[in-house]
């Protein structure tokens, strides 16, 4: 018998600050082991935390970017847990005040956003008697994001997922590198019972990949469902997750709220955020948030497929380039496919080289050489050289490069008819099966006409040559 599913989704997210969250130490988890800390992150008797604004104003920005409601007051939460990565054995977290209440995105419901501080990082090591204990990520700012319960397919919930690392990507507050882990995804899974009422929930932890948020569920949710056919009862547990065996297993009993003994933190202090006294501005905020996913698929869904929209929605730096070339173009919709085109197939494999891609020569370059091609006057051939010529040396002068090489395209009709002329006369078998109605015989009077034209350091558009191939 299949049950419907029902999957809840909590992520966590490093948020991208300058310090962490509760001190002035670097938020650089990546840096050399134990560097960035100090007595506060450590939890050294007597220290006193301090919230960090820039995390707060990044959580504030996310909740107003999913259409959250932004609480009036805020405040920070103690929860108890004894972990060997957490210094205090305690954690700085929210309860039941969080910043944001609601939202949603890509279809799912948010139920709120929090914030609190992430752990420190435990690696165990094959063969040796210790585990060890990297601090520089103990206090950097998380992002706790709940959804409600109201998915019903795995695939929902790695698009969500999906769209989730865009929207932080895009607002800046996070890099949100599933591989690195500086965003984790937790999975509620549970079968409703036939009364329609949810079943006994399974919280499977820490993926750390999109594909393995779907496999997980996909996976709980046959588990669930044989256990359920045999007669036997789930139980509510937290569940770990081997990506290598593509199974999840028992880790420990699932923990309620009442087991983290939540209660306020004496040490900070309230959080007076969408009021007149508050030290938060939201208009100010709201003014710094860039342009949405959603907003970029508005704006470039009437001149690019699908396909295009999202490669420029997930790439920041190709984004930016498409809009100065194609604003100083000023062209038809023909010309802004053209620059795409160009962009998302042949500039993207120079991507390694961001310093410049990003460099206004490179992209005042690059933006004639669209308008060139635009115009008929480079070929294809021409220009995909010329793009790589640009990517070694952005400081060129194009023009001179190009009159130099011989490399404008020839357009004038007489010329062009001349050497077909010729091509005609040295491929009469071809021309013959061409007026038979044969294509692709057209392909050696053309290639003829190429080779001729390139002796004579002339270059030519093959469909110009074409459309008068048939005129003739």
């Amino acid at each position: 018998m299949k049950r419907e599913l029902t999957v809840g989704l909590e992520i966590h997210a490093e948020l991208k600050t300058d310090s962490k969250m509760f001190c002035a130490c670097k938020n650089d988890p990546s840096a050399e082991p134990n560097t960035n800390i100090c007595p506060i992150c450590m939890a050294h008797p007597g220290t006193l935390p301090y919230p960090n604004k820039e995390a707060v104003e990044k959580m504030i920005q996310i909740g107003i970017a999913l259409g959250g409601k932004i609480a009036s007051f805020s405040e920070f939460d103690r929860k108890s847990y004894f972990y060997p990565d957490i210094p205090k054995a305690y954690q700085i977290s929210q309860y039941k005040y969080p910043i944001v209440e609601g939202g949603e995105l890509a279809g799912v419901k948010i139920s709120r956003v929090h914030l609190e501080e992430d752990t420190a990082k435990t690696s165990h090591v094959l063969d040796d008697e210790y585990s060890y204990i990297d601090f520089n990520r103990a206090g950097a700012p998380l992002m706790e994001l709940v959804t409600e319960p109201c998915i019903y397919n795995a695939e929902t919930a790695r698009n969500f997922a999906k769209e989730l690392q865009l929207l932080l990507r895009s607002l800046g507050a996070s890099d949100a590198d599933m591989e690195r882990g500086q965003m984790r995804v937790e999975a509620n899974i549970s079968l409703k019972n036939q009364d329609g009422s949810l079943g006994t929930k399974v919280e499977v932890k820490n993926l750390n990949s999109f594909r393995s948020v779907y496999e997980a569920i996909l996976y709980e949710e046959k588990r669930q469902n044989k256990l359920l056919d045999e007669g036997k009862k789930v139980i509510q547990e937290t569940r770990g997750w081997d990506e290598n065996k593509n199974i999840s297993f028992s880790q420990r009993r699932k923990e309620e709220a009442a087991d983290y003994r939540y209660f306020p933190d004496p040490d900070l202090p309230k959080m007076s955020i969408n009021s007149t006294n508050s030290v938060f501005s939201l208009s100010e905020i709201r003014e710094k948030i860039p342009e949405l996913p959603d907003e970029k698929r508005a704006r470039l869904s009437d001149i690019l497929s699908k396909q295009q929209v999202e490669f420029f929605i997930n790439n920041d730096l190709m984004l930016s380039l498409f809009d100065n070339v194609t604003k100083s173009l000023k062209r038809d919709k023909d010309s802004v496919r053209l620059v795409a085109n160009y962009i998302s197939v042949d500039l993207v494999s120079y991507e390694p080289s961001r310093d410049i891609l990003q460099d206004k020569r490179f992209a005042d370059n690059f933006a004639k050489l669209m308008e060139y091609l635009s115009d008929d006057k480079l070929s294809s051939r021409s220009a995909k050289d010329l793009i790589a010529i640009l990517v070694d040396n952005s400081d060129i002068d194009l023009e001179s490069y190009i009159n130099e090489n011989k490399l404008w395209q020839v357009t004038d009709d007489n010329l062009l008819s001349g050497l077909l002329e010729e091509a005609i006369k040295n491929n009469k078998q071809a021309f013959e099966d061409y007026k038979s109605g044969n294509k692709k015989a057209s392909g050696a009077i053309i290639g003829y006409a190429m080779k001729k034209a390139k002796e004579k350091g002339i270059s030519l558009n093959p469909q110009k040559l074409s459309q008068l191939l048939d005129k003739m």
